[in-house]
């Protein structure tokens, strides 16, 4: 599982990245947070408004920091192009 926070690295994309961590943690998944930076690389995602959070490649949220449950809940929801 690839795991981005996409920012400017402003206080609420800190705040996401930490709340993805605690949510990680809570769901024992050993994964890490990359944070994107490069305004570019958050444009090639569609994103208009930071943070955002992409979980394999799918933007999951934008403009905004979502609870540690509601990332949880994300980071739970396989990919629509996974089959199982």
């Amino acid at each position: 599982m690839k795991v981005q926070v996409l920012g400017p690295g402003c206080p609420k994309c800190g705040e996401l990245t930490h709340r993805t961590e605690e949510a990680l943690g809570e769901l024992g998944l050993d994964t890490r947070v990359e944070k994107v930076t490069d305004l570019r690389e958050i444009q090639a995602f569609g994103v208009m408004m930071t943070p955002a959070l992409v979980v394999d490649g799918e933007v999951r949220f934008q403009g905004r920091v979502p609870s540690v449950n509601d990332i949880k809940k994300q980071l739970s929801v396989p990919h629509p192009t996974s089959r199982a």
